[in-house]
């Protein structure tokens, strides 16, 4: 009795330690001021460079009437998500660098993790619908609007959108319904899973299995939608007897592909491996360039480098001017 009455007294002080938890301290980066002074720099200026590059492809491509196609339709919708994915994590980072108390409530957390996970997700399912897009257009050019009309393109992007936060739900509630009884420090920049299961006082394995099942179901989904999508577009584009006509293909697809390599590669390296082998002060960098860098990207990757964005920009620009001196 005097056993289960220990067990009963020791889970009701965990419960009363879970409820007093209103709030997180983040580790960061580093406690260096220098070099805090120097990342705020850097994320400021990367943040920027982000909001400027994918909120001025949105509006090109939502003024260009040469651009009203279904290949921007997914541009622009991936442009949407990387602003707001960039900004669930730097804004609240920018704060933490100049702050003594790098704290953010239990509440906050919740909800800076759900739309992190909810984002990344959508973006995974996005890109994968965006190699079928490619895939069409290369493979079936002169049935490539009728395949892709309105009818296919918006709920394929709509389902992307149900799918990822979906899938975050899942992981959010599973991750705060446990009780933290620990540290409250998270070794992390932001709420992200592995760092919040870290300090959790009880068994985790539930979400380590929600983890390990979840998140390789939708990757080999997407990605192998990406693959078989390109084995088709690269058969394709061998059979092309133009030169100038491989390259144009050619092009039009590496950026793609380059995008989704970069993404679910980071992906994969970050969650996908046994938690004995997580180290956080690696996963810290990576986060970096997975959370900051690559939405600063994308615009480039997939936009800059085309040649129809660069004429309706062009355009853009001189019907600009010619409204000014009219």
């Amino acid at each position: 009795r005097s056993s289960l009455l220990d067990h009963i007294l020791d889970e009701m002080s965990k419960r009363n330690q879970t409820t007093m938890v209103s709030e997180f301290i983040f580790v960061g980066l580093t406690e260096n001021p220098t070099l805090q002074a120097i990342l705020f720099v850097m994320f400021l200026t990367i943040y920027i460079v982000t909001l400027v590059g994918n909120l001025g492809m949105i509006i090109l491509i939502k003024v260009s009437p040469r651009l009203h196609n279904p290949m921007y339709f997914f541009l622009s919708n991936l442009s949407f998500l990387d602003v707001c994915y960039s900004s669930v994590i730097v804004p609240k980072t920018l704060t933490n660098f100049s702050a003594e108390r790098k704290s953010i409530s239990f509440t906050g957390c919740a909800a800076q993790m759900y739309f992190f996970v909810a984002l990344g997700t959508t973006e995974c399912f996005l890109l994968a619908a965006m190699a079928y897009d490619r895939y069409v257009a290369i493979c079936n050019p002169l049935l490539y609007l009728v395949i892709m009309s309105p009818r296919v393109y918006i709920p394929l992007v709509s389902v992307s959108y149900i799918l990822g936060f979906l899938h975050s739900m899942v992981h959010t509630y599973f991750t705060f319904i446990l009780p933290y009884c620990g540290s409250d420090k998270i070794n992390h920049f932001y709420c992200d899973i592995p760092p919040l299961l870290s300090l959790s006082c009880s068994d985790t394995h539930i979400n380590e299995l929600l983890l390990f099942t979840l998140v390789p179901f939708i990757e080999i989904i997407t990605i192998l939608t990406v693959l078989i999508s390109y084995i088709y577009i690269l058969s394709t584009i061998l059979r092309i007897r133009s030169a100038e006509g491989r390259s144009k293909a050619f092009s039009t697809c590496a950026s793609h592909f380059t995008g989704v390599t970069i993404f679910h590669g980071t992906i994969l390296f970050m969650y996908l491996r046994p938690t004995s082998r997580y180290s956080l002060d690696t996963d810290k960098i990576l986060a970096v360039f997975y959370t900051v860098v690559i939405p600063m990207l994308n615009p480039l990757i997939y936009s800059l480098r085309n040649k129809e964005v660069k004429d309706a920009l062009r355009d853009t620009i001189k019907k600009k001017l010619l409204c000014q001196f009219m």
